[in-house]
């Protein structure tokens, strides 16, 4: 079964440090992201990384949070430094397969509070 599963959602203070990390099954995923939807606003790209460890952050995210992976754990991270009551939402991961398909995590709840 190919599926993408989120972890490390919680609730922090504003100021504060997380680590969300984005475990895939079932397939090879080149193209990872995370996206974020908080509530009765639409998702947005937070950010990016491809296969070759090349990424793309979001400019409100920019300087605080940083995409990594490991390719040998099929895991994607998303460090947050500095976090800020804007930043509460439902983080989501996604990604393309080997074969070509994408895919949606069912989300980590990130509370930030002031």
């Amino acid at each position: 079964q190919v599926q993408l599963v989120e972890s490390g959602g919680g609730l922090v203070q504003a100021g504060g440090s997380l680590t969300l990390s984005c475990a895939a099954s079932g397939s090879i995923f080149g193209f990872i992201a995370w996206y974020r939807q908080a509530p009765g606003k639409q998702r947005e790209l937070v950010a990016s990384i491809t296969s070759g460890g090349s990424t793309n952050l979001a400019n409100t995210v920019k300087g605080r949070f940083t995409v990594s992976r490991d390719n040998a754990k099929n895991t994607v991270n998303l460090q947050m430094n500095s976090l800020k009551p804007e930043d509460t939402a439902v983080y989501y991961c996604y990604g393309l397969s080997s074969k070509m398909n994408y895919y949606w995590g069912q989300g980590t709840q990130v509370t930030v509070s002031s």
